[in-house]
């Protein structure tokens, strides 16, 4: 029995159950780094929940679907009054986008925009030949255009476009549909019997945020927009043609002609939901404060498992014993330091928050290594060697199309450092 009692004291004491309990702790931190992820997450959909409320009262997503002719027509099939919609032969864009200021509610804040649109084409003849209707069943005199769009309270001037010699003003329509987002504006009714080769032009502003998107309604659109903030993201079914990005904003051109889409340029009956066929623009921040937490967080079992095997190792090599109680307040302070970032960040900046947690746990750390070790050599080691890692962590955050690489190369650097320096220890005893 003295001799199981001797030999399994022997096999506690050596270099096998050693990393082995500490290979389990680092397991076992992981429940509250999960925790600490769990509540960045919610912190996030917090952010996320009152920037949408606040954005709401200011104005969401601008959406422009049109200017579009709306013709009524009697069809002697269904004895009942229908409706036929054409789209321009030529629709001209031009936007012009002003970040207007942030909106912040307590610690949070929103970005918005102002948004000048100028529209102006021309209108093919409407053409009725395909349904064979008599010239005397249309209602030509009861002509309209018509508008969808979003935010319409929004909206900072009057709606109103000038076509076939005159200036007519919008109203909008009610929807039959509760949950439609979209609003239906139609102008007042005029005779386009000399519509043909007819130009318009007309001209919105808003007040918006997150994106603005347009339906290429032309036969042949021609889109440009400018703006001066400097991380757009060009999105929905259509690219620019030409783009160009600096610090000071951002200029964009599309040329779509009407065979790039699939969808004709007139409809008979309703006006169909071509929302999915628009090209955006995302007016994004590449990566907030709760992404770069949240990204700095899953990080944090390769940041306790490179700490623990610096000590691990400055054990091995000073014969110096750690117990499991001081691995664990390592492990601890290793996994507050995500806390400290996050709670520091909703007050300042992701930067200086990360150097304040880093510095506060590095000082915490080292400052009790120092007791534990008993001299100051394996300290400020394990001080330089924490610091490296903060910072190595730091770079691949802020990366985001080189983080692999990066981050793969630093691995490979760190396990060469650890083969190097193992390279003679005893894993015997």
């Amino acid at each position: 029995m003295e001799h199981q009692d001797q030999e399994m004291q022997t096999f506690m004491q050596s270099n096998t159950a050693k990393i082995m309990m500490v290979g389990f702790l680092t397991l076992i931190l992981l429940i509250p780094l999960v925790f600490v992820q769990n509540l960045i997450t919610e912190r996030s959909q917090r952010q996320k929940e009152v920037v949408d409320e606040t954005t709401a009262k200011w104005g969401g997503e601008v959406f422009c679907y049109g200017p579009v002719l709306k013709v009524p027509y009697y069809d002697n099939a269904t004895k009942s009054l229908e409706t036929a919609y054409f789209f321009p032969d030529q629709l001209n864009t031009t936007t012009d986008v002003k970040m207007a200021r942030e909106l912040k509610r307590s610690i949070y804040k929103a970005n918005v925009f102002t948004a000048g649109i100028t529209f102006d084409g021309q209108f093919s003849n409407p053409n009725f030949n395909g349904l064979s209707i008599p010239a005397e069943n249309i209602r030509w005199n009861e002509t309209q255009v018509v508008l969808r769009t979003t935010n319409l309270s929004s909206i900072n001037s009057e709606v109103k476009i000038h076509v076939n010699g005159q200036n007519l003003t919008f109203e909008p329509v009610t929807s039959d549909k509760p949950s439609d987002t979209i609003a239906t504006l139609e102008s007042a009714r005029f005779p386009i019997t000399a519509l043909s080769g007819q130009r318009f032009k007309m001209h919105l502003s808003y007040n918006g945020s997150h994106a603005i998107r347009f339906v290429p309604v032309g036969k042949t659109t021609k889109a440009t927009m400018t703006g001066d903030w400097n991380s757009p993201s060009f999105t929905g079914n259509f690219l620019p043609g030409t783009q160009q990005i600096d610090k000071n904003g951002f200029s964009a051109q599309w040329n779509i002609l009407h065979f790039n889409r699939p969808f004709n340029q007139q409809h008979f009956g309703a006006l169909p939901d071509l929302s999915k066929y628009a090209y955006q623009v995302d007016l994004i921040t590449p990566v907030d404060e709760y992404q770069q937490n949240e990204r700095a967080s899953k990080y944090g079992f390769l940041v306790i498992g490179l700490t623990f095997l610096v000590f691990f190792l400055i054990q091995s090599i000073s014969k110096i014993n750690i117990h499991i109680f001081q691995y664990t307040m390592i492990g601890i302070a290793l996994v507050l330091f995500y806390t400290l970032l996050i709670s520091i960040t909703e007050h300042s900046s992701f930067t200086v928050a990360y150097a304040i947690a880093g510095t506060a746990i590095v000082a915490m750390i080292t400052t009790y290594s120092l007791s534990i070790l008993k001299n100051r050599k394996f300290p400020m080691l394990i001080g330089g060697a924490l610091s490296l890692i903060y910072a190595f962590l730091f770079v691949i955050i802020q990366l985001e199309d080189y983080a692999l690489l990066v981050g793969s190369i630093g691995l490979f650097a760190i396990l060469a450092a650890v083969m190097y320096f193992s390279r003679k220890i005893d894993w015997s005893r």
